[in-house]
């Protein structure tokens, strides 16, 4: 085997006839060693080229081996080379305070050539070992956001599928859904959501509407204002879209959100008549980009109604229907930074 392959060592201690006996023991037996008289010369050999192992005399002058081993675990090249201690001493004090500066073991003087030895074996093997189980780690850490990656372009793929076959079954709301998904990442971004959130917020937004899919197309695109009967027809969208999402499992409560988006604070929204704390905050930023939009956009039964129109609508029902951190949100982007809704 190549002397390479067993392990570099570096031997430190100021008595020179110990530090000679020390690397003759070690190069009988194969290994490649380096070796420091001094502390500064050990941390200086270390950090240009980092060992596999560091046998370190405690007792030294001007800078000890407990000195010289805080210096090595401080530095980001040396901190994770495994240090053995080597002393006449048997002080459990000294001992101690070699393990607290990081020390993975203690030999003491005179050296007894089998225990040294295999006391070098166990913990350049036991530092290969961590060493491989890092890179493996590594390794599948870099193979799973790859694939977490890969889902995401799936989700994302299949979710604008939807949104794409739901405004082709209603042109006149074409580009609706992909508006809100915009002002609802606006306003996530401005209440300062988890950036989980407002990616959660974005794609809920994007398919809000997925369940009007099983809503008639005639009643959909009715130039006239609808019956009661259509109404309520259209009112079963959010739980058609629930239905629709409720067995993908997404990293987000997308299915939970689609149905909530028509509830209001003071339960009078549909369908479930939930109220405050039981509506996800997601859904009722959404519940606010919706009702935005709409106002702005043209429809099949009225012309756009205008901005100011739509603002003042959230502001009347601030604190009643619409949570009031929103509403001021939405408000603020529109009035303050100058937040246009895309076309």
């Amino acid at each position: 085997m190549d002397m390479h392959d067993k392990g570099n060592i570096l031997a430190v201690d100021d008595t020179p006839a110990s530090l000679k006996l020390l690397t003759d023991i070690l190069k009988a037996e194969g290994y490649e060693v380096r070796s420091a008289i001094t502390g500064e010369l050990a941390l200086h050999a270390a950090a240009v080229n980092p060992p596999d192992l560091i046998l370190l005399d405690i007792r030294m002058p001007i800078m000890n081996g407990i000195e010289v081993c805080r210096c090595l675990k401080a530095d980001s090249r040396t901190r994770d080379v495994p240090v053995i201690f080597v002393s006449a001493s048997s002080d459990l004090s000294e001992i101690l305070l070699g393990f607290e500066a990081g020390a993975v073991d203690y030999v003491t003087k005179p050296y007894q050539r089998d225990e040294l030895l295999a006391r070098v074996r166990t913990h350049l093997e036991l530092n290969r070992l961590r060493n491989r189980l890092e890179a493996l780690v590594e390794a599948r850490t870099a193979e799973l956001r790859a694939s977490e990656r890969k889902l995401r372009d799936s989700l994302l793929a299949t979710i604008t599928g939807f949104a794409v076959f739901v405004e082709l079954r209603d042109p006149y709301t074409a580009g609706h859904q992909r508006r809100v998904a915009h002002l609802a990442n606006a306003i996530a971004k401005e209440i300062r959501l988890t950036d989980h959130q407002i990616e959660g917020v974005n794609l809920a937004g994007k398919i809000h509407d997925i369940g009007k899919i099983q809503i008639p197309s005639e009643i959909l695109s009715k130039p006239g204002r609808l019956s009661r009967v259509e109404f309520e027809l259209i009112k079963q969208h959010p739980e058609c879209g629930y239905d629709i999402l409720k067995a993908v499992s997404f990293p987000w409560p997308l299915a939970e959100i689609v149905l909530q988006h028509h509830e209001r604070l003071d339960g009078s929204g549909y369908p479930r008549g939930l109220s405050s704390d039981q509506i996800l905050v997601e859904a009722k930023i959404l519940a606010v980009a919706d009702v935005v939009e709409s106002m702005i956009s043209h429809r099949p039964y009225r012309p756009g109604l205008g901005l100011e129109a739509a603002l003042d609508e959230i502001t009347g029902k601030r604190g009643k229907e619409f949570e009031p951190a929103i509403v001021d949100a939405c408000i603020r982007l529109f009035r303050e930074l100058d937040y246009i809704i895309p076309g």
